[in-house]
C-alpha cells in the first residue's frame, strides 16, 4: 500500500535510510523535508514500511531528494512500484517535471530511473561524499511529463 508519510513513520524510516544509504540522512534532515511543499510517500507491506520516497514540489517542477528501500526488500520491484505511484500523484498535481540526482556508481537506480523514462541530463562533479571522504558525482536526470 502506498500512501503518505505521517509524522509517526519517522523512526522507521529513519532505521531504512540507515541501511540503505552509502552516506545517510540524520533523522533531522528526514524531519526536515516535510510540509506543504512535499509529496513524501511510504510503502508498506502487512503494515510495516519497507520503502519512502521524500520529494518537493515547487510550481510545475518536483525533485525527488530520497528515495529508499529497506535491503531485505530490494530487488523485488518494489522500488519501482514505490516510484511509479509517486509519478502518477505528481501527474495528478499537474507537474511537468521531476528532477533527481542519483550517484554516479548507482547502477541499479540509473537503471531503474531508465526504466521509468528519466533521461540524464548533465553531471555534478564531485557533488556526493563517499565514507572515505571521497566525492562521488551525480548524475542529473529529469522525467518530462
Amino acid at each position: 500500500m502506498i500512501e503518505l508519510i505521517t509524522s509517526t513513520d519517522f523512526d522507521r524510516l529513519f532505521n531504512i535510510e540507515q541501511q540503505a544509504h552509502i552516506t545517510p540522512w540524520s533523522k533531522g534532515t528526514l524531519l526536515n523535508n516535510q510540509g506543504e511543499r512535499y509529496l513524501n510517500l511510504k510503502l508498506s507491506i502487512d503494515g510495516k514500511i519497507i520503502a519512502f520516497a521524500i520529494c518537493q514540489t515547487i510550481l510545475d517542477e518536483a525533485t525527488l531528494f530520497n528515495i529508499a528501500v529497506d535491503p531485505a526488500y530490494q530487488g523485488k520491484g518494489y522500488g519501482k512500484q514505490l516510484l511509479q505511484g509517486l509519478i502518477e500523484k505528481l501527474n495528478e498535481k499537474n507537474i511537468a517535471t521531476i528532477w533527481l540526482e542519483v550517484r554516479e556508481s548507482n547502477q541499479t537506480a540509473q537503471h531503474l530511473y531508465t526504466t521509468m523514462g528519466f533521461n540524464e541530463v548533465t553531471v555534478r562533479k564531485n557533488y556526493y561524499p563517499k565514507p572515505n571522504g571521497e566525492r562521488e558525482n551525480a548524475i542529473v536526470m529529469a522525467l518530462y511529463l
